[in-house]
């Protein structure tokens, strides 16, 4: 059954979340910590028995510069190749679903497939649910390591901007992009972003805090419009914020605060390149009025001076989470073409 306002509203709908002071100067300071930590890009050949595909495992620096893990697929033959020529790849840099890891080097192929270079993103402290992962999330002042986990992780350090986890895990995905464009095989001016539910929160955060990324596909994106997705749906993950809430009453102020710093809407208010949104209407883990919510507020501040921001919004009127499935899939393949060329 429909989960949210029926769809003349959706898209009339703006979002209540106002950005709490000082918004743009901690996700600036945490960015610019994270890339004054430095560390290397570490690119490893994997054997597979992939004729038209090659794999390289890479580790890149992180939030804090701490090593996140991920795979690189592109067309055989196209490192040799860029090395030789110098000529990089248009270059999709892809984030996981909540419970999700990087998985398995033969995985998710579309997208070198279609000769694109491919960067699939680890989710530090995940990956123990429909697919694995190698990153552990090494926290901010706990030396130990918090190795992939089964779910859930949204109040790891939801008491505070600073230590929570999403603030990591953000970061994380403005650094795979930085990372992506240290590679031969990568024209850096041609790098997109892409990402489904977590992934697509992680798309938005990275297209607003690396903001000349050259294209951002966000399919039914989690953590937009929070505060009101939190109260309208019993599904986790978000509902693993009310079970807390629930138990700590004194921690609502300080949790909405935190939640105030990762909101998809913030984010997508800096956004300013070229946007594809997903919305499903029986979408009972992320209701639809998170992304229409982040859809209207993308190219904002951009808009404002002037600039005009293309964005687009794919509704299924009859799905939930899984969305378009792999039709929303191949439609970002026409949209990275479309617009990094």
């Amino acid at each position: 059954m429909l989960t949210d306002m029926p769809l003349d509203q959706l898209r009339a709908h703006r979002s209540a979340h106002r950005d709490p002071d000082g918004l743009a100067e901690f996700w600036d300071s945490t960015l610019a910590q994270a890339r004054a930590a430095g560390g290397d890009v570490v690119v490893v050949p994997q054997p597979t028995p992939l004729t038209s595909v090659d794999v390289y495992d890479v580790t890149f620096p992180g939030f804090d510069g701490q090593p996140v893990r991920a795979w690189l697929r592109v067309p055989a033959g196209a490192v040799a190749t860029a090395e030789a020529s110098g000529r990089g790849l248009a270059t999709v840099v892809q984030f996981v679903g909540y419970g999700g890891g990087r998985g398995e080097p033969a995985d998710d192929l579309l997208f070198a497939s279609c000769g694109f270079a491919h960067l699939h993103v680890d989710t530090r402290g995940q990956g123990s649910t429909w697919s694995r992962g190698a990153t552990p999330d090494l926290g901010t002042a706990d030396p130990g390591s918090h190795s992939p986990q089964f779910p859930g992780v949204m109040t790891r350090g939801i008491t505070s901007p600073e230590t929570s986890y999403y603030r990591r895990l953000f970061t994380d995905a403005a650094r795979a992009v930085d990372a992506a464009r240290t590679l031969a095989v990568v024209d850096a001016a041609r790098v997109a972003v892409y990402g489904g539910s977590q992934g697509g929160a992680m798309a938005i955060a990275a297209g607003a805090l690396v903001p000349d990324v050259g294209a951002v596909v966000a399919h039914v994106p989690f953590l937009c419009d929070i505060r009101r997705s939190m109260t309208i749906t019993d599904a986790d993950p978000f509902h693993e914020l009310v079970r807390y809430l629930a138990v700590h009453r004194d921690a609502v102020d300080a949790v909405h605060r935190t939640l105030d710093h990762l909101d998809g809407v913030g984010f997508a208010r800096r956004g300013r390149a070229p946007a594809r949104f997903t919305a499903a209407l029986m979408d009972a883990v992320v209701p639809p009025s998170g992304p229409f919510a982040a859809h209207a507020a993308w190219g904002e501040r951009a808009a404002a001076g002037g600039a005009t921001v293309h964005k687009e919004i794919e509704v299924w009127p009859y799905n939930g989470h899984e969305g378009g499935g792999s039709v929303d899939e191949v439609s970002a393949v026409e949209f990275f073409r479309r617009h990094l060329g």
